[in-house]
């Protein structure tokens, strides 16, 4: 009896003993898990495991919004809060795209010489108003004025021998050959005269359009020739026009007609534009397409490639529930939401946490397409320190 009683002692140190290094080992190993887990981002970074690293992350980032979720659901503040709110209302709301353009005119040109000569007369000056076909110059012509008067002299005799010849051949007098060749050579003389008139007028620099002579480059007697640069550049600021580039992603948006605001910095200055036309070409290499946009001006303020910035309206909602987009806030499930005041007596209330879709955004306001509604009071200056069913004093 006593031996076996013995031996189950035994029996037991031994058991004891396999559990107590059982425990050990599992406690090592816990470490060792432990450390390995705590150098594993090292490891992995050190391996360069791209996909071990994005795994990590993942993990990481699923643990973190199980912390905000829990924060939110645990860590409610229960007391007061001073803030500021605004009552929602139904407005008209718009949504705008905004460029940056160049002022440009279509009638900003340099007058260029037609003929080769000497300026002999030079009529205008520089903030000069001149009017379309005014006479700004004259080059001297050479002798082709009297060359003129000779060709319309050779042309009067010819026509007076076509005529006469004429009249005999409808009296059925002379040759047809005598009749032909008379009216060939009124007509040669008659194209020499108009030749050297088309020549002669070259001579005569005139206003291409009605304008502004912005700057003149040559001087009275001055030769000048077609290969040599403008005389002058004349200027008409009536006409101005803003041209720009458009995401692709607006085509079907623009359209002639619509409604723009151009904005000139430089001047202080906003001006209603429309737009005039639009481009048919995608550009490649920037997946952008032309726009002009006609511009009023009234003062004569604008100038060619003044720098402008657009807005143009792509987007309007008559009956929008719009709020500060500073308020807006985002929870750890990338919800967006804003606090609204419940049980509000005018002057306290209670935090209520409100989901939001979020429409455009435009001039620091977002509209809100569910979760808020007409009438609604939103938490704007202070909306960062407030929490669920905490009490609001405002």
């Amino acid at each position: 009896m006593k031996s076996k009683i013995h031996e189950f002692q035994k029996n037991i140190k031994v058991m004891s003993k396999k559990i107590f290094i059982i425990s050990a080992l599992s406690l090592l190993l816990f470490a060792c898990g432990k450390k390995e887990d705590n150098t594993n981002i090292d490891t992995l970074i050190a391996s360069k495991d791209v996909k071990g690293l994005q795994a990590k992350k993942t993990l990481i980032q699923a643990d973190l919004a199980k912390i905000d979720e829990a924060l939110e659901t645990l860590d409610v503040k229960t007391e007061e809060a001073l803030v500021s709110v605004l009552t929602v209302k139904d407005t008209v709301f718009s949504h705008y795209l905004e460029i940056q353009g160049s002022v440009d005119t279509k009638e900003n040109i340099l007058v260029q010489p037609e003929y080769q000569g000497t300026l002999i007369e030079l009529n205008v000056k520089a903030g000069q108003r001149v009017t379309k076909g005014q006479i700004l110059g004259r080059i001297d012509d050479a002798g082709l004025s009297q060359q003129v008067a000779s060709q319309e002299n050779q042309y009067a005799l010819a026509k007076t021998t076509f005529e006469r010849q004429k009249n005999l051949w409808n009296q059925k007098i002379g040759s047809e050959i005598q009749y032909l060749q008379a009216q060939t050579q009124m007509i040669s003389a008659q194209r020499g005269v108009a030749q050297i008139k088309a020549q002669l007028a070259k001579t005569v620099i005139r206003a291409p359009f009605t304008g502004t002579i912005d700057e003149v480059f040559v001087e009275k007697g001055q030769v000048v020739a077609p290969s040599t640069q403008g005389l002058m550049r004349i200027v008409n600021l009536t006409n101005m026009y803003v041209s720009t580039s458009v995401p692709e992603t607006y085509i079907g948006k623009l359209k002639v007609g619509t409604q723009v605001d151009v904005i000139l910095s430089s001047l202080g200055k906003t001006y209603k534009g429309k737009v005039r036309q639009v481009g048919n070409f995608v550009n490649p290499s920037n997946r952008s397409f032309g726009i002009e946009v006609s511009v009023p001006n009234p003062e004569n303020l604008l100038r060619p490639n003044q720098v402008a910035n657009l807005k143009i309206t792509d987007y309007v909602s008559n009956n929008a529930v719009v709020v500060p987009t500073n308020v807006i806030q985002e929870d750890g499930q990338k919800n967006k939401y804003v606090f609204i005041v419940t049980n509000s007596n005018g002057k306290t209330g209670t935090a209520k946490k409100a989901i939001v879709k979020l429409g455009q955004s435009s001039d620091n306001v977002t509209e809100i397409l569910s979760g808020v509604s007409d009438n609604d009071i939103i938490v704007t200056e202070g909306a960062n320190a407030v929490s669920e069913g905490m009490k609001l004093n405002f």
